[in-house]
């Protein structure tokens, strides 16, 4: 019985810290998304792209799949060549959902949201407005998105 008042005790003091953890967590998200959208908006797409992760791995869903960093920023390029085709950036409808792994450390998040451009050319990529999932995982580097579907 006293083991586990002792462990309850013990889990209470913890609570705040991993609390506070995950408010860290979610922040550093939100933040690097308004890096995104700044650098889209200076027409900078190898600056939007700091937040993927920087593997052949990481993987772009769209109307067709992308896979690997380079491949996924050659997309952008191409489909948004000009300033103009870039326009402005908007998220709206952000929900971050941390994902606690089974010993309680966050490593993964996955956040849904809509983007918008208000632009006044269109390149190769003719969408305006849309929804998206993303993938992200907390590494050396930060959070990094690993998985992009946008539609």
């Amino acid at each position: 019985m006293k083991r586990a008042f002792l462990l309850l005790v013990l889990v209470g003091l913890m609570a705040p810290g991993w609390a506070r953890a995950a408010g860290a967590d979610e922040a550093a998200i939100r933040v690097a998304i308004g890096a995104q959208a700044d650098a889209w908006n200076r027409g900078d797409i190898p600056g939007f792209m700091q937040s993927y992760d920087n593997s052949p791995e990481t993987t772009f869903i769209g109307t067709h799949l992308a896979k690997g960093y380079g491949p996924i920023l050659e997309r952008y390029m191409k489909g948004y060549s000009t300033k103009e085709q870039m326009g402005t950036l908007t998220f709206a409808n952000l929900d971050v959902r941390l994902l606690p792994g089974s010993c309680g450390a966050v490593d993964y998040a996955v956040v849904t949201g809509n983007f918008h451009l208000e632009r006044t050319a269109h390149g190769t990529a003719a969408k305006d407005d849309g929804i998206f999932s993303l993938v992200w995982r907390k590494g050396p580097q930060g959070w990094k998105i690993i998985v992009d579907h946008t539609s």
